[in-house]
């Protein structure tokens, strides 16, 4: 059974981003409480408070009933409340339209039981509050602020002034005037609230992915002002020479065959930079790595903690390092769901060992040709390296990076 729930927390808590897991949370909250207004303010109260005669059993039974079906009807619209709210879809016609005329079919119910003195005023009181909250959480969702006050104090006259011809109890008014009011507040508080929550949650999501794609777009004007700082003058210098060499070749000057050499090892020299540029910018830096990994996810909100000194290793198992840092962060980044990380770099016994650990349940590089773990894998087999990654006691999920390095290099590391 353990293991059962474990499997489906990894697959369907473990996989949402951490907006999406607070979205649910919130769902799933709206969903309960107004099941455990029902329970607490109509189921039990109202039995006890029915006069035992034909007509207050039916008419609270029929109210029971009523609420059951306010109840189903919220759970039922509660997402497209939220997707409204979010932006992420218009309001369907006539949404209100069901709930509302349950509310009031209710709200009749509870006032004829009070003109037929077939409920005592407490389960009277305690049932109108039962029965407004599924309407007022998506109503208060779905409108503006200001329509909600309004229409609220509306219904708290209209209710409060039929209660109080029902019964005959000026107590009673004050009382119905309070519940109405104190469930219209919580409602609007519990759902406008949290949806507003969700919206800044899910905004702050937007501009980190905003961000990420802005710091693609910035490497990527980089690499092109290397590779322009690098072919710029010498394709003008190619295009001067070969003007010339063309000028001269019409006049049958022999100078033209030494300037299209000239032509030709300036070309060549161009394809050994622009190999040059390609291969620094493929190639990862694993202080460099470091860096950016503390960086990039102390700005996520992630506590990262480097324990590392990359000086005097070899270059190529820097890079191989330095490619699974990346990997590692990008992962860490993508689940979303991380407080704290943890990269450190130790040499031991002619190995040198990197350790990225983080306490999300999530965070195992995707499989793939190049990016994910086997692509990981054949860049460290080339060195004679490993890669483990998988979960550790505590529900922390740990990638381990070990390769080999020569007598001489260990000896100067350690």
């Amino acid at each position: 059974m353990t293991g059962r729930i474990r499997r489906w927390q990894q697959r369907h808590w473990g996989a949402r981003g951490k907006a999406e897991r607070v979205e649910l949370f919130s769902v799933v909250s709206w969903y309960c409480t107004v099941w455990f207004i029902l329970c607490c303010w109509l189921l039990l109260p109202l039995p006890g408070g029915l006069a035992h005669r034909p007509v207050a059993l039916v008419l609270g039974g029929l109210l029971i009933l009523v609420g059951v079906l306010q109840c189903a009807f919220s759970n039922r619209l509660t997402r497209t409340a939220l997707d409204h709210y979010l932006g992420r879809a218009a309001l369907p016609a006539g949404t209100h339209r069901t709930p509302a005329v349950l509310l009031g079919l209710a709200l009749a119910l509870i006032v004829a039981l009070a003109g037929l003195d077939a409920a005592t005023p407490t389960a009277v009181r305690f049932a109108i509050g039962g029965c407004l909250l599924p309407f007022a959480l998506l109503y208060g969702i779905t409108v503006p602020v200001r329509v909600f006050l309004r229409g609220s104090a509306v219904l708290t006259v209209l209710l409060t002034g039929a209660v109080g011809l029902a019964d005959h109890d000026s107590v009673g008014l004050v009382a119905t005037a309070v519940i109405t009011a104190f469930q219209a507040v919580f409602a609007l508080l519990a759902g406008r609230c949290g949806a507003w929550t969700l919206a800044v949650l899910w905004e702050a999501e937007r501009a980190r992915e905003v961000e990420a794609r802005l710091a693609v777009a910035e490497e990527r004007l980089r690499f092109g002002r290397d590779l322009h700082d690098v072919l710029g003058r010498n394709l003008s210098v190619i295009s001067l020479k070969s003007e010339l060499a063309v000028q001269l070749a019409r006049r049958g000057r022999p100078e033209a065959v030494e300037q299209m050499i000239e032509v030709q090892r300036i070309a060549q020299d161009s394809q050994r930079e622009v190999r040059a540029v390609v291969r620094g910018y493929r190639k990862a830096d694993l202080g460099v790595e470091l860096a950016g990994a503390q960086g990039v996810l102390t700005a996520a909100g992630i506590d990262c903690e480097v324990r590392a000194e990359p000086a005097g290793l070899p270059g190529d198992v820097q890079s191989a390092l330095g490619w699974v840092v990346r990997e590692a962060t990008t992962n860490v980044l993508r689940h979303g769901d991380a407080g704290r990380c943890t990269l450190c770099l130790g040499v031991s016994e002619g190995r040198v060992v990197l350790t990225v650990e983080n306490d999300g349940l999530a965070g195992a590089p995707d499989g793939g040709g190049g990016s994910g773990l086997a692509g990981l894998r054949e860049r460290l087999a080339v060195l004679g390296g490993t890669l483990e990654a998988g979960t550790v006691d505590g529900g922390r999920f740990r990638v381990v990076a070990e390769v080999p390095l020569d007598k001489k290099v260990s000896e100067v590391t350690s």
